[in-house]
């Protein structure tokens, strides 16, 4: 059980009115999540729901050859096939940079989902934004100009770790991107000519983060701002409201 004094980075759980987070609180186990480790495999049954503190997963669809479709970080969590009612996904989910978090078992998670309705429409608004985030994947990768895909991926990458710079290779980038690998190498290096991005051995550092916005493809900033609209919102609300209640007790 996680103590009731706990706050969550969590931006999701941070978002929830207190009586829905009392509901998961009570069965949210905390956990370690390094580097490589597996949450989802395709077309099997999912065992854990986990809500990000750190680090990022990526979902990543197809066979063989396979392609990223989306990022989650601590805005979100795994297991959105579990919302909507399935018991499995046919993408594979695994952390590509190491974090914590905090997991519940699906039967407990689905029986809290049917305790509340609110809780229920707070997660399908998540489920929204991440199929928002899905799709525009789709329409960055059908233009085709690789160093603006990859200014975009940097950009959602470094929305999601705490520190300036994070540690992937050109290899990696070149599978997550669906792409050669001298591609990647290339597009590194033009955006690292515009004073951009800083990339060393193994770790990328965004040094103009304006910068690289003005070079993304347009489609990054789309699901962010559903993001802001359906949840971020909510965690405003909860901060004014919880400064109001500590101002009121003074």
């Amino acid at each position: 059980m996680t103590p009731s004094g706990y706050v969550f980075h969590n931006r999701l759980l941070a978002s929830l009115s207190a009586a829905d987070l009392s509901l998961l609180r009570k069965s949210l186990k905390p956990i370690d999540l390094p580097i490589e480790t597996v949450l989802e495999k395709p077309n099997q049954p999912i065992e854990w729901v986990y809500f990000f503190e750190s680090g990022m997963a990526s979902v990543v669809a197809g066979e063989g050859p396979r392609i990223e479709v989306g990022l989650i970080g601590r805005e979100g969590m795994s297991g959105m096939s579990i919302v909507m009612g399935d018991d499995r996904s046919v993408n594979s989910t695994f952390m590509q940079g190491s974090g914590v978090g905090f997991r519940i078992g699906v039967k407990e998670f689905v029986r809290i989902l049917h305790k509340s309705d609110t809780l229920r429409l707070s997660l399908l608004r998540y489920v929204h934004v991440f199929s928002t985030q899905v799709a525009q994947t789709a329409v960055a990768n059908g233009r085709g100009k690789l160093e603006a895909r990859l200014a975009r991926w940097l950009l959602m990458a470094h929305d999601r770790f705490s520190q300036e710079a994070f540690p992937f290779t050109h290899r990696f980038l070149a599978y997550m991107l669906g792409v050669r690998r001298p591609g990647v190498t290339v597009a590194l290096h033009f955006l690292e000519g515009y004073g951009l991005i800083k990339a060393t051995r193994g770790l990328i550092a965004v040094t103009d983060r304006k910068g690289l916005e003005s070079y993304a493809d347009p489609s990054y900033g789309v699901p962010e701002a559903e993001y802001e609209r359906l949840i971020g919102r909510a965690v405003v609300r909860r901060v004014r409201r919880g400064a109001n209640e500590k101002v009121a007790a003074d």
